[in-house]
């Protein structure tokens, strides 16, 4: 994924030998940068392999856009895009050697159908060709994130729905805090997943524009048509500045931050889950374990695990992406040769990460004799009692005492009447029901009392629910619509090139 100057039209002549012995690098750069020590130091060939396709489709919506503008002839332009469809059936590894598959694909033109096949790289430089190449595949590579997420979605509110009155307990500072639910548990992840799709889709809209007709930096004198090309490639719009088009990576970076974001989410919620699953309260399908090699008894929660670790290869690829691009001058630098390896590496991770995430909670049996019986450790209950009294007249930091002294001697009925005497002089029952106060006591009684907007009781969880699947719905068909999109612009483009082949 290299620089090189717009050809302008000038017609290059085929350079290889008859026994296959010469640098087929020549055929486009000529003699004089065709060896070397450094050549492999230079060549992303192989890595280019993941925009291999990218790059055919973008080289046929040029070839046409310059045949339209009657900047090449329809015969050579009909030539150029039979042989991309013969490259293209070869594949990948069939190309000769160059420093990248842009090079490599103009050279196997120009094998196939002699000096014509130049003009195929009339009024474009790879600089503007590579930036079009991988905004085209990172489209897809985002949208089969985006899945992921929706999937994860599903998974969580399915979960919230089979357990609104599943009590549990609650944490901060991972001591026991107060009572809630699975459900509610499993909406708060959903909430911090449907943001993550919602940076994404964001992140997408700016990917989705096509830099192809940027040239190496200062656009070209031909007659092009960037809008067309654009339209072919199925990109909303065009990137205006060519010296932008060509040089700009913050769409990278942006997608980089919002898969490292939604990777710490999901980072987050292995954690819980294995925390979970250490103390009883959820069994994982064994699809989504392992055991020991050696401790038949073991059941390890390791591809979460690994789900957990993601958050940090996803950090680094941000760091390595944002340390590459800072300083960078406009317009191309062959160090953003080194910067898109970040943004694959971490989208590839981070999609696997969220897809094993969902199958792993969508599997997973809660134990909910296990939960329950654990919802009121650590007099996890104390808060609602504070409230009760609070509600009855007593300033809360004078219930908060209370409930204090209480906690420490017993955390029931009667530790709270004697921190009452201790505190206020007189009986609790002075202030409040003692059986309102019982059911306080209670962990589902307390949960079902917080019915505030967001929280955890039944009749609060289901709004949540219901705003959980209707946003997957819409996003659904969101990202239904952009992949019906991106479809129809290949059909479309496949049209236009038969009529040239």
């Amino acid at each position: 994924m290299t620089e090189e100057s717009a050809h302008d039209g000038s017609e290059l002549e085929p350079d290889v030998a008859t026994d296959g012995g010469s640098d087929d690098e020549g055929v486009v750069r000529r003699d004089r940068f065709s060896g070397g020590p450094a050549r492999s130091f230079l060549s992303s060939l192989a890595a280019d392999e993941r925009i291999f396709e990218a790059d055919l489709e973008v080289d046929r919506a040029h070839t046409v856009m310059l045949a339209e503008q009657e900047i090449i002839d329809d015969d050579v332009a009909g030539q150029i895009l039979t042989a991309l469809d013969a490259i293209e059936v070869d594949g990948h590894g069939s190309l000769p050697d160059g420093e990248d598959v842009h090079e490599a694909i103009e050279t196997a033109v120009i094998e196939r159908i002699g000096a014509d096949g130049g003009k195929m790289h009339t009024a474009r430089s790879r600089n503007d060709e590579v930036a079009a190449c991988i905004r085209y595949r990172l489209r897809e590579d985002v949208l089969e994130t985006i899945e992921t997420t929706l999937a994860l979605r599903e998974s969580l509110t399915d979960i919230a729905e089979a357990h609104t009155e599943t009590i549990m307990p609650g944490y901060t500072h991972l001591q026991p805090a107060q009572p809630t639910t699975v459900a509610h548990w499993a909406l708060a992840y959903e909430g911090a997943v449907r943001r993550d799709t919602e940076r994404l889709l964001e992140a997408y809209s700016r990917i989705n524009e096509s830099p192809l007709g940027g040239a190496a930096f200062a656009g070209t004198t031909f007659d092009i048509d960037r809008e067309r090309t654009a339209d072919l490639l199925g990109f909303d719009s065009v990137v205006e500045n060519s010296m932008d088009a060509a040089s700009s990576r913050d769409f990278l970076l942006e997608t980089t931050q919002a898969l490292s974001t939604h990777a710490t989410t999901l980072s987050g919620l292995a954690e819980d889950v294995i925390i979970f699953a250490n103390r009883g309260f959820v069994d994982l399908a064994d699809d989504y374990s392992s055991t020991s090699s050696i401790m038949p008894q073991k059941k390890n929660p390791d591809t979460l695990e690994l789900v957990r670790a993601v958050a940090g290869d996803a950090a680094g690829g941000v760091q390595g992406l944002t340390t590459t691009l800072k300083g960078l001058p406009r317009a191309y630098n062959r160090d953003l040769q080194r910067a898109t390896t970040h943004a694959w590496e971490t989208v590839d991770a981070v999609t696997e990460a969220s897809e094993v995430a969902a199958g792993a909670v969508a599997t997973a049996d809660w134990n909910e004799a296990t939960l329950a019986a654990e919802a009121g450790e650590g007099f996890s209950t104390a808060t609602g009692v504070a409230d009760l009294l609070a509600a009855n007249g007593l300033p809360f930091r004078t219930a908060h005492e209370l409930v204090a002294i209480a906690a420490d001697n017993g955390a029931d009925y009667d530790a709270l009447e004697s921190a009452a005497q201790e505190v206020l002089g007189e009986s609790l029952e002075a202030h409040v029901d003692p059986a309102a106060v019982r059911d306080a006591l209670d962990p589902v009684e307390s949960v079902a009392s917080r019915d505030s907007q967001g929280g955890p009781a039944p009749n609060a969880v289901a709004p949540q629910i219901e705003s959980g699947r209707e946003a997957v719905a819409t996003e659904e068909e969101t990202l239904g619509e952009l992949a019906d999109a991106l479809e129809a612009a290949h059909e479309a483009l496949r049209a236009e090139v038969n009529g040239y082949v």
